[in-house]
């Protein structure tokens, strides 16, 4: 039998550890399927960074930078979390020093999802609203200093679980096998009312700040008689980066909806963890490639190039004599 319990890598961790069990073949569908779509959202993932990468013209495009960057971060986002999930099952408990790495690590590219958004947005409001201004104020060098105060300001709050962990827990601690909850190795009562607070604050910085450029890019499309295509995309670009916005709060809201479901449906309780699993953590993860790969002109068209010429390479491969 196997750990039915999903993977407590998310910010307020919905599942309780408790001794229910899948049996061999339910527990064997669901990290099938798991894995599976891993293995797909890789492809597409690894894809769209091989096309950023062939293509000069993306290099100095502050646009594609943060796009890639969130395509990278949410690909490791993805593999720890999937990672943690089989693991659960596989070995139920891990050494503390592992989880400890894989729960920040996985926390850390949570929190950067938003707040990559949220420059994304910005850059999209600065090319609309002030375009003449735009290749003074988005420039290259700006753009990786931006994705640098991106990882400081999403690890600066959480590498303190660590240090706090570290000075009230004895160095035997972390030799212990537990179940992969964050609540299991950052035990401080503190730690969890102080995340809860960060968890509002950026949250609520990253709806403003969507909020605040969707509507001055449908004033400024308004107020222009050109370029009312480009704001359109733009704004639609932003609704979209709101969609991702509200999936990724949805990590927030679970735990509670899980218990509401877990009163009126007590009878499917590992269904609803199981469901809770993939509509937080993986079908979020769909919407990147859509955005940029499918919807942007410029990146399908070379993401286009790639392809064809990837089965190219294939075919003349496989003809090929000896």
């Amino acid at each position: 039998m196997s750990s039915s319990v999903g993977p407590g890598v998310n910010m307020t961790f919905p599942f309780q550890l408790v001794l229910i069990r899948d049996t061999f073949t339910t527990a064997f569908v669901k990290n099938l399927i798991v894995v599976l779509v891993w293995l797909i959202l890789s492809y597409i993932n690894g894809t769209l960074v091989a096309t950023f990468f062939r293509q000069q013209a993306f290099y100095e495009d502050p646009r594609y930078i943060l796009f890639i960057h969130m395509v990278i971060n949410d690909a490791i986002q993805l593999t720890v979390t999937i990672t943690l999930f089989v693991l659960s099952y596989i070995f139920y408990k891990i050494n503390v020093s592992f989880c400890c790495f894989f729960i920040l690590v996985a926390v850390f590219t949570t929190r950067n999802t938003p707040v990559n958004l949220a420059s994304m947005a910005i850059e999209r409001y600065i090319a609309i609203c002030e375009p003449l201004r735009h290749p003074q104020i988005c420039t290259v060098r700006r753009t990786y200093i931006v994705i640098g105060l991106i990882w400081f300001i999403c690890v600066a709050p959480d590498i303190t679980d660590l240090f706090v962990t570290l000075a009230t827990e004895s160095l035997s601690f972390f030799h212990e096998r537990v179940f992969c909850l964050r609540q299991n190795v950052f035990k401080d009562p503190i730690l969890a009312y102080k995340r809860q607070v960060f968890d509002i604050i950026y949250f609520s910085c990253v709806f403003l700040t969507l909020v605040f450029t969707y509507l001055r890019i449908l004033f400024a499309a308004r107020a222009l008689s050109t370029e009312k295509t480009s704001a359109q995309r733009a704004r639609n670009t932003i609704l979209l980066h709101g969609a991702q916005l509200a999936m990724c709060m949805l990590s927030y809201i679970s735990p509670s909806v899980e218990i509401v479901l877990r009163l009126i449906f007590p009878d499917r309780i590992l269904e609803i963890r199981y469901a809770n699993y993939l509509i937080v953590y993986i079908l979020p993860r769909f919407l990147s490639p859509i955005i940029y790969g499918v919807r942007d002109k410029k990146f399908r068209k070379y993401l286009k190039m790639y392809l064809l010429g990837s089965r190219c390479r294939v075919k003349l491969q496989t003809v090929a004599p000896g």
